[in-house]
């Protein structure tokens, strides 16, 4: 599959929609308070009964951040009180001990994230204590062939502390940069010094960590392609592994700390299409692969390769190389998917504790997926992770007639081959170059929670 990437405005003006992210199908927005604990645990044990049980994945949400970014829509709690943690963190043992007990002790865990808030809130012994918790209840991998991957704040690691998160068994490092224009970082408070993201991609790299990402975001206050431009050819200079570029979704009515920002210091929408037309041409040009939605990779970095190969995957912590893993979900928020379910737990800290608390696991919301559901979170799959999508094969491995079964579907696909988005015939569906920026429209389509075709609810960001 050819990487080439096309960035057509005027396509991108008239498709520029609100839209799912679909790091699940169905969404988040599908999740009830009907689906709890017991049916998780159902489906954990059809999951471990059968013939060749998934590895797993195992994604523990830290939640604590000392100092707020205000443009954040995560979900996560501000204090400076590292104390704070440490009730949190005995119950995240005590949930990792119950959902250790549940999985069938021969699965391994192929993948492993810290994500946040901020892990490195914790201290070393912290830390420490999480990951021999992990594994005395879970079978990690020892020889350094899984994928453990933690998300860090440069201002909270040095050199010491990076070689520490090496020997804790992590392989990969994600970290937030956003920008590196220091008035852009007064705006958001977040004012992190280009030495200490350098230091620590120089440490990781010293240390074999196997991969670093750097997170961008593009849309925030006094953002110029002049100014964008100079953070990416600062970037660049550091030679990151992946990179994801995230458009800034203003929504200080559902995030209270983006009433912090100065509306009128945004970008407006002309100038964040042309900071967005810089970014894709200044990574491509550098060498940079287009993996979809906003992510970039060298050709040699592992999703490049997944991609290449047809293996590549999506879900909740972005673009993934192991599709075939039952996802774990440990900690306040933090989302699991296993067998047929996906599975929320509470997303309060109170609420968190207390449902540890009461004995049981924290699983407040989910959803049971149909076979209708499989069917098209596989379409989604493959159109967002491959951008084409062969309907004989794909019919073939489904036991469908592809284009009988989605006939509803054909009129819109129509209409978006007629501006130029993909190619259609009885072959498949191929997104062209111009259309791959566009890729969740191109999902939509087959999102019947949305109808054919249909348009997203506000509670969405732009797909732009």
């Amino acid at each position: 599959m050819s990487s080439r990437l096309v960035f057509d405005a005027d396509l991108i003006r008239r498709y520029d929609a609100q839209g799912p992210r679909y790091t699940s199908y169905p969404t988040a927005v599908q999740f009830h308070d009907g689906f709890g604990a017991d049916d998780y645990l159902a489906e954990v044990g059809a999951s471990n009964a059968r013939h060749k049980p998934a590895p797993l994945s195992l994604y523990l949400h830290i939640p604590f951040c000392a100092t707020v970014c205000y443009y954040c829509a995560c979900n996560k709690v501000i204090t400076a009180n590292r104390e704070r943690a440490v009730p949190y963190l005995a119950r995240l043992h005590e949930e990792i001990a119950r959902q250790g007990a549940s999985f069938d002790a021969t699965r391994p865990v192929d993948q492993l994230h810290w994500g946040g808030g901020t892990p490195t809130f914790l201290d070393r012994a912290q830390m420490r204590e999480l990951m021999d918790v992990t594994r005395a209840h879970f079978t990690l991998h020892d020889d350094d062939s899984g994928e453990y991957s933690i998300e860090i704040d440069p201002r909270t690691v040095d050199t010491a502390g990076v070689a520490y998160l090496r020997s804790l068994g992590f392989n990969r490092l994600s970290l937030g940069v956003q920008d590196f224009d220091p008035r852009v970082q007064r705006a958001v408070n977040r004012v992190q010094s280009e030495q200490d993201t350098v230091g620590v991609i120089e440490a990781a790299r010293a240390n074999g960590f196997r991969s670093v990402s750097i997170d961008l975001i593009y849309g925030l206050p006094h953002q110029s392609v002049a100014s964008f431009t100079r953070t990416l050819e600062r970037v660049i200079a550091c030679a990151p592994d992946r990179l994801s570029i995230f458009n800034y979704a203003h929504l200080p009515q559902m995030f209270k700390t983006q009433r912090q920002i100065d509306e009128q210091t945004l970008p407006n929408a002309a100038e964040k299409l042309a900071i967005l037309e810089r970014t894709v041409t200044q990574l491509t040009a550098a060498g940079y692969v287009y993996i979809g939605m906003d992510h970039f990779a060298r050709p040699d970095d592992e999703l490049a390769r997944a991609q290449a190969d047809g293996r590549l995957t999506r879900n909740f912590q972005g673009y993934a190389t192991h599709g075939g893993c039952d996802i774990v979900g440990l900690g306040m928020s933090a989302i699991g998917n296993v067998g047929d379910c996906y599975a929320q737990n509470a997303r309060t800290l109170d609420d968190y504790c207390a449902a540890i608390d009461a004995g049981g696991l924290a699983i407040a919301r989910g959803v049971h997926l149909s076979a209708e559901d499989h069917l098209r979170r596989a379409v989604i799959t493959q159109l967002i992770c491959h951008f084409e999508l062969d309907a004989a094969a794909f019919g073939n491995a489904h036991g469908i007639d592809f284009w009988r079964h989605f006939a509803d579907q054909r009129p819109a696909l129509e209409a978006m081959a007629a501006d130029g988005l993909l190619d259609l015939d009885s072959r498949g569906i191929r997104v062209r170059a111009a259309g791959r920026l566009l890729i969740r429209n191109v999902c939509m389509v087959f999102d019947a929670y949305l109808g054919a075709g249909g348009h997203a609810t506000p509670r969405f960001s732009k797909v732009i």
